[in-house]
This record gives structure tokens, sequence and C-alpha cells, in this order.
């Protein structure tokens, strides 16, 4: 595609058209303010009313990295263990953010449950090395070729060979074109219900969805850029506001200083800055010195931040969820501008 062509049509963003991938995906762009609006679920583009000129194409995760990389999207969203397996030595796809916080998963190594003598790294290793010294071939399924080959290289395993499966790796090992597989796992369900089981210390990558994007075409067209720019704005500011609460409480004392001196012998609740604090205009005639504290705590604390709250007389209390938390500026977007430099 040629520059002119990049710049004429609108920019293309690539999501997951089904898979446990799929809703998780729209749902999370809803709720950081980038709705897909897709009129007929059978249909292979959408829109984002929150950005013109941005149209959605749907693809199967496993093909989003490919598409990206080839320039029919300047953006999609799919699993970190794809990039990683795909990405090994390419140019062409940057990662613009590598944690959305969904499709979290684990490639691992899995072994038949009843090898009842292996059951981690060190004995897998020996295994093989038996393998090696009668001259079999130790065989391992898995759809990642080069995430398991450059794994078991660093920790020293040679003798192994490759079988490339497109379809249910679990059922390798049973059906004896396989010793053990390496695949990726949510809950290891899978893995029990066809008699595998993990192995300790055997986890290749662990993995969740992730943002890329086309470096050329990011370094081409202007406005790709800019719109780079606001999805990075929009999901930073959601993901990192997951973290932390906003808690809103009435405090009676002498005034405004009184209150901050009570919250900052606590640091970690007194707010990112510090709290908010102003006066309550009583409804009932002669309740004074009344005073409404807001303050941004991290998640974790809550349970702490509301019975040191209550310590210091803190009344009607009340707590919500962030759906942004902006910072001065996007890191990702400024992270993306430097490795677009370095391309």
């Amino acid at each position: 595609m040629s520059m002119r062509d990049s710049k004429n049509r609108p920019v293309r963003m690539i999501l997951p058209s089904k898979g446990e991938l799929s809703d998780p995906t729209l749902d999370f762009l809803s709720r950081a303010g980038l709705k897909v609006v897709r009129p007929n679920p059978r249909q292979y583009d959408a829109s984002i009313p929150a950005l013109s000129n941005v149209s959605v194409l749907f693809q199967r995760a496993s093909d989003i990295y490919d598409k990206v990389s080839e320039g029919t999207g300047d953006f999609g969203i799919t699993g970190y263990d794809v990039v990683a397996e795909r990405g090994m030595g390419e140019t062409n796809v940057v990662l613009m953010h590598e944690n959305l916080g969904f499709g979290e998963c684990e490639l691992v190594l899995a072994v038949p449950d009843n090898w009842i003598d292996v059951t981690n790294f060190e004995d897998l290793a020996e295994l093989a090395l038996l393998y090696k010294e009668r001259g079999d071939d130790f065989r391992i399924a898995t759809k990642y070729p080069n995430l398991t080959r450059n794994w078991l290289h660093d920790r020293g395993i040679y003798h192994f060979s490759m079988v490339q499966a497109d379809g249910a790796l679990e059922a390798a090992p049973n059906m004896g074109y396989a010793e053990m597989i390496v695949d990726v796992t949510t809950t290891g369900t899978t893995l029990r219900e066809n008699r595998l089981k993990r192995i300790a210390q055997g986890t290749v990558l662990q993995s969740q969805a992730c943002l890329v994007g086309n470096r050329r075409l990011l370094k081409e067209n202007r406005e790709a850029l800019e719109i780079a720019k606001i999805i990075l704005e929009l999901i930073e500011a959601h993901v990192r506001a997951k973290k932390f609460l906003s808690v809103t409480m009435n405090v009676q004392a002498e005034s405004e200083e009184a209150i901050h001196r009570l919250l900052a012998k606590e640091k970690q609740l007194a707010g990112l800055r510090g709290p908010s604090i102003a006066r309550v205009y009583a409804k009932n005639w002669g309740e004074t010195n009344w005073f409404a504290a807001n303050i941004v705590i991290e998640r974790n604390l809550l349970p702490q931040a509301i019975n040191y709250f209550r310590e210091i007389g803190g009344q009607n209390l009340i707590v919500t969820s962030l759906d942004y938390l902006f910072e001065p500026t996007s890191s990702h977007y400024e992270s993306l501008l430097e490795k677009l430099k370095r391309g």
C-alpha cells in the first residue's frame, strides 16, 4: 500500500471476530469510551462513533497480528501470546499497549497425568535426556514453536522435535503423535479433562490482550498517529482507573486544615495529591463545622481506609469506582513515539 493510499482510506482497527477474546474486547472498548457499533453480528465490519474516521474489521484473533503486519489494519487487539510467537525478528508491528487487563492466560508445558515421575522441569529435562540416549524422538505438539523452542533452549534442552497442530492439542499424547504439549490455558480445566497435568516451573509465557499497530502506517499517516494517541489516552486512563477508588465522606471538625492534618497522618490514605475538602451547609439549623472530604485511594486499601476514616469521625462514606484517571501525558503514547523513531 502506498503512502497516498494509506492517507485516503479510513484508519482501520481489527478486532477478534469470535472466541474468548471477542466479547471481552468489545466490553473493554465500550467501558473505555470506544464503543463499537456493529449493526449486524454477521457483518465483518463496524464503526466506533467516538472516532469518526475509524473503520472496524473483525478477524480471528490468531490472524490479527498478520493482518496488522501486512497493513490490512493500522491497529489490532489480540493476545500477547500471538504477538510474542509471531513477532520474533518482526519489524512491521509495534506493541502499543501490552496489558489491557483482560484475556489472561498462560502458555504452559503439560504432560500425561500418569507420568507420576514427571512433576517439574528438572524431571522433564531428565526425561528428554533419556529419550536422547535411547535414540527416540521426544515430540512436543504446539502452536507456539518459536516460544517453545527458545524457552527449552534457554534451559539446556535441545533433544526434541516440534509437532505443529491446528486442532485441539490436548488429544496429541492420547492419540500417540506427541509425548507432551505446550498450549495456552486459563483455568486448566481442559487439560485435566484430557488427563494432562501442568508441570512445576513449566510456564513459558503469561499473556493477556494487547494492542498492536503497523509501524509503517503510523509513521506515514499523521491521522493514524493522532487516532493512536486518542486510543492510547483513553485505554491508559481506563486501565489505570481500575486500581483506584474515590471516597467521599462528611467530617465534623474545626476547619479544613484540621481534617487535612488528620488525613496526612496516613500518607497512603491522603489522596493522590491530597484530599479535596469543602464546607457542608447542613440542612439542619444548628449543625456547624461540617465538611465534605474527597480522597482517591488505591482499591486494595479500601478496608484499611474505611476503618481509619471512621476513626477520625468520617460519616456517610460513599465509595465510587473511577472510569478514567488521566496523567499529564500518556506514557504509552510517548513510548510509541520512541519506538517509531527507532524503527
